[in-house]
């Protein structure tokens, strides 16, 4: 034992000798000095002092800035060479809200803030910085059109990088990075930082999230989890690293997504990037300068152990082009991004009436400038006249359940001197139900009709802020059919008359008169008060319902069914007077 602590002693007080005076075992034969060279000698002088991690010698960095343009039919990508990152993603199908041109996805504000498409977020901001700023050398330069591949390297003598993007027709780019520093492997990972160029109001920003998907399980972050308790969502933090595995992930917004698609999901994690940004209240107002404060997501996905090879769809959320991305290795789902358009819980019902909407424009309206407008139109035809047997059914039930409303008060009457908790009033419900089996009295069948019409408005909003077809789609003095209608407001005025008209047409059987008043006029109101704000295509469909209903009530009133219903509610009005 003593001898090996002596041994131990003796090397550890001989290292600063050694390394000052015995000749570099590492070092290339012409090379006779014993200290290591500098880094401008030579590319091949990577000599290190013995049992020192070897630091890179080799530099490699441009003399100036430099971009690459890269395009084909849908997009115009410009690299710059430093930071290797993308300046400008303009997609050439789609406008921008705030200007007329073509739409840049780059969100050029939060950009030069928070960072550029495409850099490389790591969990050393220093190094994050010198990642984005340095300048690296290009394979290629100018204007090139895809299928191509870019290179870009970096080198210095700590840090080595390589970031290579293949291209090719469709929306998807090919991604494979690497970034050493000393000679270690550094967790560097290909973000997406900074929203979209599309985001040009709060309401927009306000719609972005952060979705990801393994097998058939979809996550799908908001900026803030809302209103609903049973909510099993948190708010995105910055710089929360979310492990995988994952078949995509990254940042989206109503219409368009920049996500991510590894070759090995099991090795892939995600960090979630949030920083707040003070933009015009009103971008409509040029002069304005009453500003809010949103909040910008982006996200890195990556290895966190080694180079990143994967892909990254940068493109619209539009499902003919979603299905044409593959994503292997899917199990229990479609093997695409068809996940990325979220028609919500009704989706079983949006989905499908999504579909046919673009069937029925397509075939039909094709070629037509408002083809979306008359689709829309043709489509709530359908609806309404598929529907109408319920709203017989409706009245039937009312009907019936007028008749035995005077049975009904009697029996309640024969029981009102009990409470309710009263063991001897159990029976009072017996008899009302003995009652309605015998008159063939259906108690919900007044409401289950509406109740089955409910889905298909709340299947149609939803199909409407999702479906990107409608995005600027026009219909005669409408210009956009997924937002608001600007002044003079007159879909939501015709849904508010054409509902007002409704309500008063329509029997309301068993119901007070000065209830009936009150619904005729208040609800109208209310659900103007809801739809004033809501997409222009949505109060189109509602307006269109509410005409066809008003056609088909008047139709109905002149029924033996129809006649009998009106004259036992004024019957009971006169009585109800006396």
């Amino acid at each position: 034992m003593l001898v090996f602590v002596l041994t131990f002693v003796v090397m550890l007080a001989f290292q600063p000798l050694l390394k000052k005076y015995m000749p570099q075992p590492a070092a290339p034969q012409q090379q006779s000095q014993p200290a290591p060279q500098p880094a401008a000698t030579t590319p091949a002088a990577t000599a290190a002092p013995a049992v020192v991690t070897p630091a890179n010698t080799v530099t490699r960095q441009a003399a100036g800035e430099t971009e690459t343009v890269i395009e084909n039919d849908l997009y115009r990508i410009t690299f710059t060479n430093r930071g290797a990152q993308v300046k400008s993603w303009i997609l050439k199908k789609f406008d921008n809200d705030a200007q007329n041109g073509p739409l840049d996805l780059v969100n050029a504000a939060a950009a030069e803030k928070y960072g550029y498409p495409l850099s490389l977020w790591t969990y050393d901001e220093a190094l994050r910085g010198k990642l984005s700023s340095a300048l690296y050398v290009a394979s290629r330069e100018g204007k090139q059109t895809s299928p191509t591949t870019v290179t870009f390297e970096y080198a210095d003598q700590d840090v080595s990088v390589r970031k290579t993007f293949g291209f090719d027709a469709s929306y998807i780019v090919n991604i494979e990075t690497s970034v050493t520093y000393k000679g270690s492997p550094v967790a560097a990972l290909p973000a997406w930082p900074s929203g979209f160029g599309s985001q040009t109001t709060p309401a927009f920003y306000a719609a972005g999230l952060i979705d990801y998907q393994f097998n058939k399980d979809i996550e799908r972050l908001p900026i803030r989890c809302g209103f609903t308790i049973f909510s099993k969502c948190s708010d995105i933090s910055g710089g929360k690293t979310i492990p995988g595995p994952f078949h995509w992930a990254g940042p989206t917004d109503l219409y368009f997504a920049a996500v991510f698609i590894p070759d090995d999901p099991s090795s892939t994690a995600m960090v979630t990037l949030r920083n707040s940004l003070s933009i015009a209240r009103d971008p409509q107002k040029a002069d304005s300068k009453e500003t809010v404060n949103v909040d910008v997501l982006g996200a890195a996905v990556g290895n966190l152990h080694g180079p990143t090879l994967e892909r990254v769809f940068v493109g619209p959320k539009e499902l003919e082009v979603l299905q044409k991305i593959p994503v292997p290795g899917v199990s229990g789902a479609d093997n695409d991004l068809n996940g990325l358009v979220d028609f919500g819980w009704w989706g079983i019902i949006a989905k499908p009436l999504f579909v046919w909407l673009k069937w029925t424009h397509n075939h039909i309206f094709a070629g037509w400038s408002s083809g979306w407008g008359w689709a829309i139109i043709l489509q709530t035809l359908i609806i309404s006249l598929a529907l109408l047997p319920l709203r017989i059914t409706q009245m039937k039930s009312m009907l019936k359940m007028q008749r035995v409303a005077p049975q009904i008060k009697a029996i309640q009457e024969k029981y009102k001197k009990y409470s309710l908790r009263d063991p001897r009033k159990a029976p009072m419900n017996e008899e009302i139900s003995a009652l309605y089996k015998k008159e063939g009295v259906n108690p919900a069948g007044g409401c289950l009709p509406m109740l089955i019409q409910f889905p298909f408005l709340i299947a149609y909003y939803r199909m409407l802020g999702a479906a990107l077809d409608l995005r600027h789609a026009h219909w005669l003095w409408i210009h956009d059919l997924s937002a608001s209608e600007p002044f003079p407001y007159i879909l939501p005025i015709l849904m508010v008359v054409s509902m007002l008209v409704v309500q008063k047409m329509t029997p309301q059987a068993g119901m007070d008169p000065a209830q009936q008043r009150m619904m005729t006029v208040m609800m109208p109101l209310m659900m103007g008060f809801i739809f004033f704000r809501l997409a222009a295509g949505l109060n189109l469909y509602y307006a269109e319902a509410n005409l066809i209903s008003i056609a088909q009530q008047a139709v109905m009133n002149r029924t033996s069914l129809g006649r009998e219903m009106r004259e036992m509610i004024a019957k009971r009005a006169r009585k109800k007077d006396k």
